[in-house]
């Protein structure tokens, strides 16, 4: 396949896998969140109103989740292509791919979790998510407001995604030599479930600390690093925490992996097998 074949290949098919997964595992991220919030679990809403934050996330999961896979797979490629001479091993690749896809796709996705997790907070008030997003411009301007916690959330993605995708690779290679043929959709998102509920569970507590960080108040964010509210969390409510979320996170992950990696390859494949990039690509 060409590169812009490929390009377009990986835009539609994680487009695709980011909405289906988003709208499937919603009312999971939701209770994960209101768990992970300071206030507990019940004073942040509870069950009630699960599906609070939806819009926000629907509308970003598609380009953020096409935009990782185009990083992720055109860094694939070109790093590949370059594997004899610069003798880089497959595992490294996979590392510095999906880190790439991770930069890129934190451009979208750190505004739309602000959006997402403040609405999904129930004592954040009944504000829109456009609403959120215009006061935390005109409050705390673009750095300290719509991109809060954009460090904190790369060093929550970047190191899942460092076990997730060497993993997801991996499983697939070794299970497509063990079975001599290649892998159907279903198998594939048996790998992506394995991979993403391990990397989820090891990442816990960033994912912890990125949420304490993004439902603070301004004043409070400002202080914060990920450090210091891990150790804050560890002196005050001890391991567990740390790892407040991690039976939902995994869960939401393991099954969102399946789901995932299930859906874009199954779209990957249909638009490969149909030939239609090849045929179009001047």
């Amino acid at each position: 396949m060409s590169s812009s074949g490929l390009f377009f290949t990986s835009l539609i098919g994680g487009g695709v896998a980011g909405t289906v997964v988003d709208v499937v595992l919603f009312p999971v991220d939701t209770i994960k969140t209101r768990l992970q919030s300071e206030r507990g679990f019940w004073k942040s809403g509870g069950i009630s109103k699960i599906y609070k934050g939806f819009l926000p996330a629907a509308a970003g999961s598609a380009p953020c989740a096409a935009l990782f896979f185009c990083t992720y797979e055109c860094s694939k490629s070109l790093l590949a292509s370059q594997e004899v001479l610069l003798k880089i091993p497959t595992p490294v690749i996979h590392m510095v791919s999906a880190s790439l896809g991770e930069v890129a796709a934190c451009l979208i996705r750190v505004p739309v979790e602000i959006a997402k997790q403040r609405r999904q907070d129930l004592t954040q008030g009944n504000r829109s998510a456009i609403t959120i997003l215009r006061t935390a411009l005109r409050n705390e301007g673009i750095i300290r407001g719509l991109y809060r916690g954009f460090g904190t959330t790369l060093s929550r993605e970047i190191p899942f995604s460092l076990i997730q995708f060497p993993l997801w690779e991996y499983f697939k290679a070794t299970w497509s030599q063990h079975s001599g043929q290649p892998l159907s959709s279903s198998q594939v998102a048996l790998c992506g479930a394995l991979a993403g509920g391990i990397a989820g569970g090891l990442t816990t507590p960033f994912d912890v600390a990125k949420t304490r960080i993004m439902l603070a108040s301004q004043v409070e964010a400002q202080k914060m690093s990920i450090v210091g509210v891990l150790k804050k969390i560890y002196f005050k409510e001890g391991f567990s925490g740390i790892c407040s979320g991690f039976i939902p996170r995994v869960m939401w992950i393991s099954i969102g992996g399946t789901i995932f990696f299930g859906m874009y390859d199954l779209v990957t494949s249909t638009i490969s097998a149909s030939k239609f990039f090849t045929s179009n690509d001047t």
